[in-house]
């Protein structure tokens, strides 16, 4: 069993009221007139927020995500490193992979007290090779990057990859394995690569829908690794624990490791959010994962918001369902996705952790404001989130509300102001969508959101 970071190829959409919707990650479009691009902009600073669930309902998690695969077949014992970890990369790695490999060690050794280290050694313990997105959609169709035990290549996988020794399910201990991550990818989506992967290779294998605040989610919108993960990975390498213990001894200890580790979280009450029904969770992966028409994704979404309905849900997953059907909807009828994105944030706001859920859909909201020549109501909407995007890291997310600013400042006659703000977003826009003409295609998509600009004949 291998576990990959499944690609959900869902439509940016901003403006349904475009003749031709852009996507997230933008298509190639003519960019003669576009302008010079400034340098690329990268996070220097990492901020995570702290753990604000109950150490109760972490424990709780930390044995579904430790002893179940995504499947949700169960494993039998913990597996994990005994000892210090060793890693190395091979392949064509872009020079973005290292600087952003070395920032997330850092983070790992500071915040998760994990020995983690380069080395140059064949026999490394982790093996990160850089292929390209071809060679990984050829071995999993829906992979955006994936980690193999066992093996430390990708031609080893290839001819191991139904053999007993890649099956997670077997191990008693981890020692040797490989994550292959696309080299041709954008630098936020290789580093979002390696922050996933990684976090599997070393600790937890399954992904839990009812985690706000954590990449061990598969609704991707955490993808850098949170304080949560931190803790969870953290308390996964404790002293009082080791490879092959079996779930009821380690719910016997984990009280007591998570009192250490996390001491605010003895204090909280739980909320014991109710599972997530595979029915949900197969509705969801439906609509958006790849392979189906608009209209069955559309209908796949609808049975996932029918389902959290039934489940009386008014956390985030049923914020994220009415979320996937507004943006599924946006090119079908965009009332009902405006609807659908306001009912969204409404949940948003009611439930913890979920602030750069917010931030998600308002880029949606913002485009709409934008398209109506709403400007001071679209920078309402922006400005309480760019600092959310930031602290989060996502150049993608941040750029897009950016270059939206700038049109709202546009629509205000505030020209000189939109422009720092255009240049800034670029900045930006080169780390979170990568090569010079998905970034201007980025750009001409925003662009022509604005009605000023489809009235002056600049479109």
């Amino acid at each position: 069993m291998n576990i990959p970071r499944l690609l959900l190829p869902l439509c940016f959409a901003l403006g349904a009221c475009m003749s031709t919707a852009p996507t997230e990650m933008p298509t190639r479009a003519s960019t003669d007139t576009a302008p010079m691009l400034p340098p690329m902009k990268t996070f220097s600073k990492t901020r995570p927020d702290a753990p604000a669930a109950s150490n109760a309902d972490i424990a709780r998690d930390f044995l579904d995500l430790a002893f179940r695969l995504e499947s949700g077949r169960e494993l039998p014992v913990l597996t994990r490193f005994e000892g210090p970890i060793t890693l190395r990369v091979t392949g064509k790695a872009p020079i973005s992979l290292g600087i952003d490999l070395e920032n997330l060690l850092s983070r790992l050794r500071r915040e998760a007290g994990i020995d983690i280290r380069m080395a140059r050694s064949n026999s490394a313990s982790i093996t990160i090779e850089a292929v390209s997105h071809d060679q990984i959609r050829k071995q999993l169709p829906q992979a955006a990057c994936f980690v193999v035990p066992n093996v430390s290549s990708l031609a080893e996988y290839a001819g191991a990859r139904r053999a007993a020794r890649t099956d997670w399910s077997r191990l008693a201990t981890r020692e040797r394995l490989a994550i292959f991550v696309p080299a041709d990818a954008p630098p936020q989506e290789l580093r979002d690569c390696l922050h996933e992967e990684l976090a599997q290779a070393l600790g937890p294998l399954n992904d839990l829908y009812r985690l706000p605040d954590s990449v061990f989610n598969d609704d991707n919108v955490h993808t850098v690794l949170t304080g949560y993960d931190m803790l969870i990975l953290r308390a996964f390498y404790s002293p009082q624990l080791h490879s092959d213990m079996r779930r009821d001894e380690v719910a016997a200890r984990l009280p007591n490791i998570l009192a250490a580790l996390n001491p605010a979280g003895t204090r909280r009450s739980s909320l014991y959010l109710p599972e997530t029904p595979r029915s949900w969770i197969d509705a969801i992966q439906s609509a958006l994962g790849p392979g189906s028409s608009a209209a069955a994704r559309r209908a796949a979404a609808q049975r996932a918001l029918k389902i959290a309905r039934a489940e009386g849900w008014t956390d985030h997953r049923r914020a994220f369902s009415h979320y996937a059907l507004g943006r599924l909807t946006q090119n079908h009828d965009a009332d009902i996705a405006l609807s659908q994105f306001r009912t969204a944030q409404k949940y948003y706001a009611q439930s913890p952790g979920t602030r750069l859920h917010s931030a998600q859909v308002a880029q949606q909201l913002a485009a709409y404001a934008v398209s109506e020549g709403r400007g001071q109501a679209a920078l309402d909407i922006i400005d309480p989130y760019l600092d959310i995007a930031a602290q989060h890291e996502n150049a993608a997310l941040l750029s897009t509300l950016l270059l939206l600013r700038a049109e709202a400042l546009d629509l205000l006659g505030r020209t000189n102001e939109a422009r720092l703000v255009r240049l800034d977003s670029l900045g930006w826009a080169r780390y979170g969508f990568g090569a010079d003409w998905a970034v201007r295609a980025k750009l001409k998509e925003i662009t022509a959101l604005s009605p000023l600009k489809r009235s002056n004949g600049q479109l």
